[in-house]
């Protein structure tokens, strides 16, 4: 399954509201197992809350190395990787 974030959710990925958007798209596949991208091709702002709601609470459900394994993250600037590191880290405390 592929995404395109700036089709889904536009230019700036800010809010949780639109976290919980991806969310709900990516969820149940990645609970089957199945790969997912998110491709950020487009994407010129995002911040933590978006992160958090879409990829954070994921670890409710999916184990980290099981996240890890199926869920590809492209297209995102190296600032916007770190962030989405440090959700996954503080999530799975």
């Amino acid at each position: 399954m592929r995404l395109s974030i700036r089709s889904m959710i536009g230019p700036r990925c800010i809010t949780k509201e639109d976290g919980q958007r991806v969310y709900d798209s990516i969820h149940d596949p990645l609970k089957g197992g199945e790969s997912v991208a998110l491709d950020f091709d487009g994407v010129s702002q995002f911040a933590s809350p978006f992160f958090n709601f879409a990829i954070g609470q994921l670890l409710k459900d999916i184990k980290e190395d099981g996240l890890r394994r199926f869920l590809q993250i492209e297209n995102l600037n190296s600032t916007g990787k770190l962030v989405v590191e440090r959700v996954i880290e503080n999530a799975g405390r």
